[in-house]
């Protein structure tokens, strides 16, 4: 009878490890997510927040990575600036990648914040 319970106990733990594990990549690069985006022709990277990710490409709300501390310093400094919405086709997209603290190193939002002490949330709309 013991066994039985463990066994139990070890299915519904694994279970719920399963529901809480993103099942796709639209799950884990879904809206809201903070990424990082190489595209191509022209080459170009682009930082901010997924709004909608099709296979047609994809919608978000960002800055151009060159653009980023200027961007930051206009918020810092009290000017009105907002990020743009854009389409990328798919076509275009070379890589996306999850903007994501690497051990030591900050994200490209923790920077953000920062440099301008906002949030990368509360600019994006993430």
């Amino acid at each position: 009878m013991l066994q039985s319970e463990l066994e139990t106990r070890k299915i519904r733990v694994m279970k719920t490890a399963q529901d809480d594990a993103p099942s796709s990549a639209s799950d884990l690069f879904g809206a809201g997510a903070l990424v990082l985006v190489t595209l191509s022709n022209p080459r170009e990277k682009i930082w901010g927040a997924v709004l909608h990710l099709t296979a047609a490409g994809l919608s978000m709300r960002g800055i151009g990575l060159e653009s980023l501390e200027d961007f930051a310093g206009m918020l810092r400094s009290g000017e009105a600036a907002s990020a743009s919405a854009v389409f990328f086709p798919m076509h275009r997209i070379e890589r996306i990648e999850l903007d994501a603290r690497n051990g030591a190193i900050p994200s490209i939002a923790e920077r953000f914040e920062a440099k301008c002490g906002r949030t990368a949330v509360s600019v994006l709309g993430a």
